[in-house]
């Protein structure tokens, strides 16, 4: 089985006339995602055509729902816009992939607030998306390096959750869901509620983590595990071992305050809970096969 998304998800694309809307679109389209609509403001009326794919494109997300049904939308919109089409999309009751990068921290807490009340999904920002392996691809991620199977992903970062896919992928280990959380300081899934969805699905046999310096999410999944009984092994992976002292590194989550937030504090207390800590990318296999 696969979390949150599947073969049957009904995708539309917000920004689908743009630049990078357009070229990950053609990927999801090329991947077998469902993509039933796309949404530009002042564009509505064209269709958006790919090998032979025909996608109609509407001013607003209430049109393209009006043509079809949808579970999620993928949002390929400008910062300064952002927050608007994300309103947009959950006044419409749609769960959210934001890809986009640089939204102001006040806007982001009013979209996961809003979400929160109508119990709706929000991946990202500034994030990968999610992919079911073999299933269903919402976000920018390379589909050749995945494969189906029973490991469950959770990363803050999209280029270390390709290095480490393509590891596991290599050693025989599949995904069954791979979900990139997003890198900013405020954003909607988080490693707990993500290991809450992968303890409930029957065929996700383990986890792994990828983290990285700054924020809290590691040190808080650490309590998690702790204070709740997680019936499925978890693996990590931290990045930042080497980052400079007192330098704020990559995404804008990377900061670091006090004693929290560094590497060793993850590590330890992600080791404390009974999590094993890989140094290198290339170990998590290794450490699966434990």
């Amino acid at each position: 089985m696969s979390i949150l998304v599947d073969y049957n998800t009904r995708v539309i694309v917000q920004g689908i006339t743009g630049n990078h809307g357009s070229y990950h679109a053609k990927l999801m389209l090329d991947y077998g995602t469902n993509i039933v609509a796309g949404v530009t403001p002042g564009k509505g009326g064209v269709n958006f055509v790919h090998n032979n794919k025909q996608v109609p494109v509407f001013n607003s997300v209430k049109e393209a729902l009006e043509f079809s049904e949808a579970e999620y939308s993928i949002m390929f919109v400008p910062a300064a816009h952002a927050h608007d089409a994300a309103m947009e999309a959950i006044n419409c009751s749609l769960n959210l992939v934001i890809i986009t990068e640089h939204i102001p921290v006040y806007e982001m807490m009013m979209i996961r607030n809003e979400a929160s009340k109508k119990n709706l999904t929000v991946i990202g920002p500034n994030c990968p998306g999610i992919i079911s392996p073999e299933k269903t691809k919402i976000g920018i991620m390379p589909g050749g390096i995945f494969k189906s199977g029973k490991i469950g992903i959770l990363s803050r970062s999209g280029t270390l959750t390709y290095e480490i896919v393509h590891q596991l992928s290599n050693n025989g280990f599949g995904q069954s869901t791979v979900v990139g959380v997003g890198g900013d300081l405020i954003k909607g899934m988080n490693f707990i509620d993500g290991l809450k969805f992968f303890n409930d699905d029957e065929e996700t046999e383990a986890v792994v983590i990828i983290g990285e310096i700054g924020g809290d999410d590691e040190e808080r999944t650490a309590e998690f595990i702790k204070t709740h009984k997680y019936t499925k092994p978890i693996v990590a992976y931290i990045a930042g071992k080497t980052a400079p002292e007192g330098k704020t590194m990559g995404h804008a989550g990377a900061i670091i305050s006090g004693k929290s937030g560094t590497f060793f504090s993850k590590k330890a207390n992600l080791e404390s809970v009974g999590i094993r800590v890989a140094t290198f990318p290339f170990e998590v296999p290794k450490l699966l096969s434990r």
